[in-house]
């Protein structure tokens, strides 16, 4: 045999780099691998990069710092398949963290993402792809940008995916797409719903309730719940409910099918097929409370449909509300109690929940929740409205004093509906006095101050209800209720503005009350209100009329002109006519001004001196002057008269007794709180001479006649026309307020007056002896009264009523003559 010869091994070519196997053991060193030009080395470095992402957030920061997103960025598109699925995978991994996702939003990546959902890419890639636009779909410009670059159909594609990670991304995704209105109306189009709800019948829990959030999101358009009818839908979610190993489904899919039976068409079907009976069934069994809520919440949606509202009747569904206020769930009792004031459209219903439900409503009025009792009010609001046997039940089971306490509760929906109930109940007369005994109008004070526009309406409403009674009038008045009642008349909101003019025009009845809304000027708001044509309502005009009705000395001074129903009664005053803007002073702050050059205030006051002491005679001029001196006075002269009075003779001290003890009176109502004007004891003197004399009078005409006359001759008598320039009333008046040093003057010390004194003195006796007349302010201190009279009927004709004629009364030249209304001599009256 030959030797062997060794064969010698040829030498690599030069250029050829030799294979380095290098063991990296930083992150840092890996990033820089992946701008290798070697698909093996990017492949192996993104492999490398997704298992150190996988193990914690801190990773993720960390990559995100060495900037590996940039350079996985340029990968996810590479041409080679195992590189590009490498690099999804790491983005996959790393978006679920905030501050890669932002980058990943500014780098735009979503349309290189949707582009590797195409059907022949690796199962792999459409796993990862889906995961990260599932995370980054979370914030809402992602989600219009996916939906803008066409990521909807790529997705609902997927949900075919034999891969249940594939499924489960791209449903997430969408359900999270849909959150937006224009993917919710593109899903329907591009018919999401069979692949959905076959996603039902999956093996996985996690995918069966994203398609059921999915389904209970677009459910909301009717479009959508008609393809799901009309794909079996409602009978797959009946097919979940009925299924206990579903139990953790039951909720989602009840909620489904809420947003479904508020279709007529599909509550129908629901019904005929007895799907519905099953339902409601399945509700009553439940212990669960997110299933009883949802339930509730499902009957609610549904019953805002008249037609809906008679199919739940026909299926008893009131049954099954009145059981879940039983129910020891908070949340259950507010859905149910919503449910109810929902189905209160439906008179059956509202009948039904009257015989069993309002006393457990009225039991939730004590919970310490206070969604619960606001819930529960609004129920009772709403069965009370219009059903007077309702009413009955609130008030049978001890309903009205915890209504009144939710006047003062913390939510306004229950303040308000509060309000409405005891409105409600109000229009039964037993339940209004029993609620006011409840000191209802204390308790509505504070709603009336609300900023709320549904609390104020209803607490206006309610003021107007209880307003009719004197004593709830006053406790709103004691309880400073009026103030922000008149507020609520500058409100915008035309409800709040008209239930507050109803109110004001109630509140009116009683003068006090009414002086009381003038002073914090409502009066003068009314007057603005009814001078716009938008702002006025049918309560304005009459609140302003009744306001005045019962304040008649303003009456007369703005409008100059009162009714023969407009009764003069004590404390009246005429201050003249008062400019536009000015305010409106009292009698007492009139008192107190100083004494002046401008125009005698007259006032009236027949009421007699309290009983504390009798007079026996009939006091003098110049007594009867000591008890009209101005209050600012009236101390000082009290104390001066009592100095004086010990150097008179014996016959003058009687006399004087009266005065001090006159005077001692004056002091007493001066400290009373309410200040009372002093009596004008020849006013009284001159009602019952009219009284004794013109009342026994039997014809009208022969009353007003006598009456004249009798004005005339206390007042200076007739006046000839031409000499009425020389009647000088003004010195008379004059000389009157120096000696009260006061510019208040009662209409009795005036002996000499002209036509506006006259015109008042016989509307006060007119007034008092049952004469209906006007009284009407001229200009230039021109007045008169109006009279209606029925004329004698012609001769020859026996038995014919005439109608009255207006006549106007004579009181200055011939006393007793009557002018008829629009004629000559009536017009020359009246002007000069």
């Amino acid at each position: 045999m030959g030797k062997k010869v060794k064969k010698e091994v040829e030498p690599p070519p030069k250029d050829v780099f030799d294979p380095l196997l290098i063991e990296s053991k930083t992150a840092a060193t890996v990033v820089l691998m992946l701008n290798s030009p070697e698909e093996e080395v990017l492949a192996k470095a993104c492999d490398a990069l997704y298992k150190f992402a996988s193990k914690g957030d801190e990773n993720k920061m960390t990559l995100l710092g060495l900037g590996a997103v940039e350079h996985l960025y340029k990968l996810i598109s590479h041409e080679n398949p195992t590189v590009r699925r490498n690099a999804i995978m790491v983005f996959g991994i790393m978006a679920s963290n905030y501050d890669v996702k932002k980058l990943l939003r500014e780098l735009d990546v979503t349309n290189s993402l949707i582009s590797q959902l195409t059907p022949e890419e690796d199962v792999v890639i459409h796993e990862f792809a889906t995961l990260c636009l599932a995370h980054m779909a979370v914030e809402y410009t992602t989600k219009v940008r996916i939906f803008e670059q066409g990521g909807l159909e790529p997705l609902i594609r997927l949900l075919g995916s034999p891969d249940p990670d594939v499924k489960k991304n791209s449903v997430e995704c969408i359900y999270l797409l849909v959150q937006d209105f224009q993917s919710r109306a593109a899903v329907c189009a591009l018919n999401v719903i069979p692949p959905l709800l076959e996603l039902l019948k999956s093996e996985y829990p996690v995918i069966q309730l994203l398609a059921l959030k999915t389904l209970e999101v677009i459910s909301k358009d009717r479009e959508t719940r008609i393809i799901l009818g009309e794909n079996e839908g409602l009978d797959c979610l009946l097919t979940i409910l009925e299924a206990n190993e579903f139990s953790d489904l039951h909720v989602e899919a009840l909620a489904v099918l809420g947003n479904c039976l508020e279709d007529v068409h599909t509550l129908q079907l629901f019904q005929q097929t007895g799907g519905l009976k099953k339902l409601l069934s399945f509700v009553g069994v439940s212990a669960v409370p997110d299933i009883q809520k949802n339930a509730a919440k499902a009957i609610t949606k549904a019953a805002y449909d008249s037609e809906t509202r008679k199919i739940l009747t026909e299926e008893e569904v009131e049954k099954c509300l009145i059981n879940l206020l039983e129910i020891d769930n908070d949340g259950v009792k507010v859905a149910a109690s919503q449910a109810i004031s929902a189905m209160c459209e439906n008179l059956a219903s509202k009948r039904a929940f009257g015989l069993q439900g309002i006393p457990q409503l009225v039991q939730l009025l004590s919970s310490d929740n206070e969604e619960v009792k606001e819930a529960a009010v609004t129920a009772l609001a709403n069965l009370t409205a219009a059903s007077p046997s309702n009413a009955s039940a609130v008030a049978d089971a001890e309903g009205i004093e915890p209504l009144v306490n939710t006047l003062n509760g913390q939510r306004d929906g229950a303040i308000a509906s509060a309000a409405a109930v005891l409105t409600n109940l109000a229009v039964q007369e037993p339940f209004r006095v029993k609620i006011q005994s409840c000191g209802v109008m204390t308790a509505l004070a504070e709603p009336l101050r609300s900023t709320n526009s549904q609390v104020q309406s209803k607490g206006a409403f309610a003021v107007a209800a209880f307003g009719c009674d004197a004593d709830a009038r006053t406790e709103l008045r004691n309880a400073g209720g009026l103030g922000p009642l008149v507020e609520l008349l500058h409100s915008k909101n035309k409800e709040v503005r008209r239930n507050a003019c109803w109110a004001v025009l109630v509140c009116a009845s009683d003068e006090l009350t009414a002086v009381e809304l003038c002073r914090l000027g409502a009066l003068d708001i009314l007057e603005e209100i009814n001078l716009s044509t938008g702002r006025k309502n049918d309560f304005s005009e009459a609140a302003l009329e009744k306001l005045l009705d019962n304040n008649l000395s303003q009456k007369y001074s703005q409008m100059g002109y009162l009714s023969s129903s407009n009764v003069i009664t004590d404390g009246f005053y005429d201050c003249g006519q008062i400019k536009l803007g000015a305010k409106f002073l009292s009698l007492e702050e009139l008192s107190m001004q100083e004494l002046t050059d401008r125009r005698a205030i007259i006032f009236v006051n027949a009421k007699p001196q309290e009983e504390d002491f009798v007079v026996e005679e009939k006091a003098q001029d110049s007594s009867y002057e000591q008890t009209i001196v101005s209050p600012s006075i009236s101390r000082k002269g009290s104390k001066e008269k009592v100095r004086k009075g010990k150097g008179k003779k014996e016959e003058e001290k009687a006399e004087e007794v009266i005065q001090i003890t006159s005077m001692v009176q004056d002091e007493k109502n001066l400290e009373n709180s309410h200040w009372l004007p002093p009596p004008d004891l020849i006013l009284l003197d001159y009602i019952n001479d009219a009284s004794r004399t013109i009342l026994p009078l039997t014809a009208t005409r022969e009353q007003v006649v006598a009456l004249a006359q009798f004005v005339a001759d206390k007042m200076g008598g007739p006046i000839e026309r031409n000499e009425l320039h020389n009647f000088n009333w003004e010195l008379h008046i004059s000389e009157i307020e120096f000696e009260l040093k006061c510019n208040v003057v009662p209409i009795g010390k005036v002996k000499k007056g002209t036509f506006y004194h006259r015109a008042l003195l016989f509307k006060v006796l007119a007034d008092r002896i049952g004469i209906g007349c006007t009284l009407v302010r001229g200009e230039y201190n021109r007045a008169w009264n109006e009279v209606k009279l029925v004329d004698d009927s012609p001769q020859g004709i026996s038995g014919l009523l005439l109608p009255p004629q207006e006549y106007i009364v004579d009181l200055m030249f011939e006393p007793g003559f009557l002018m008829k209304q629009g004629s000559a001599e009536a017009d020359q009256y009246k002007r000069i």
